[in-house]
């Protein structure tokens, strides 16, 4: 099924993945993911785009971010693409492409009646991610990503949390503890699934009704259509007849 055209409205969080060419490695050493680290930090404040979660696999990347300003993302996966590319390319002596095709997105409810739901499950995908790889057996034994910022861990971060984070809790320990109690919960193969295929598509998730709110904003359809032949009704329609 094709792609939809993408959506990058200012003030709605999107599921952003990147990946290797060819599933290869784009971290080689550690000391590549604090250099990719520190460009996503400088773009995310040149394009004024809120990052709340992140992690850094050895073959992708998956970041939820929030623009704030129309085309902010797309300028800042750019900006960190040229320089982190640019930065391989020169320490390790290599050429061409690090990359499989352009990034992927989609937009997340912000629905303040279903967004703790939405947003913390994409929280919690991300954050995941190196425990259903194998790579460690909690998510704040991985080093590379925002599980420490969430669960207290760190002092200071880019960090910017969303308010289905913040709305955890009162202080900082509070919503640390009340995340670490999620993030102990494997989520429900069903959720992975969607939350996969939405991005794989680049459509919404989240409830029909945020969904419907979108479509009638933007004026377009934002889901993909069924497989298969229009219906005989709906071909004269687009025609006219």
């Amino acid at each position: 099924m094709p792609r939809l055209r993408r959506v990058m409205s200012p003030g709605f969080p999107q599921h952003v993945t990147q990946r290797g060419n060819n599933r290869e490695p784009c971290f080689f050493a550690e000391s590549d993911c604090l250099i990719y680290l520190h460009w996503l930090q400088r773009a995310a404040s040149v394009y004024s785009v809120s990052i709340h979660a992140y992690v850094l696999m050895p073959n992708h990347v998956h970041l939820l971010a929030t623009p704030g300003q129309e085309g902010g993302l797309s300028r800042m996966m750019q900006y960190l693409g040229r320089h982190y590319v640019q930065y391989i390319n020169r320490i390790y002596r290599r050429s061409g492409t690090l990359w499989e095709r352009r990034f992927q997105a989609n937009l997340v409810d912000n629905d303040p009646v279903d967004t703790e739901g939405c947003l913390l499950a994409f929280y919690r995908y991300i954050e995941l991610n190196p425990v259903r790889a194998g790579l460690v057996r909690a998510p704040e034994h991985y080093q590379w990503s925002s599980a420490a910022d969430h669960l207290a861990l760190k002092e200071a971060s880019f960090i910017v949390d969303h308010d289905a984070y913040l709305r955890l809790g009162g202080t900082p320990q509070a919503r640390a503890l009340a995340y670490r109690d999620l993030l102990r919960e494997p989520l429900a193969e069903g959720l992975l699934s969607e939350i996969r295929a939405a991005n794989k598509q680049g459509v919404p998730f989240g409830s029909d009704r945020f969904k419907d709110q979108l479509e009638g904003q933007l004026g377009r359809r934002l889901r993909p259509g069924r497989p298969g032949r229009k219906p005989r009704d709906q071909e004269i329609a687009e025609q006219g007849g």
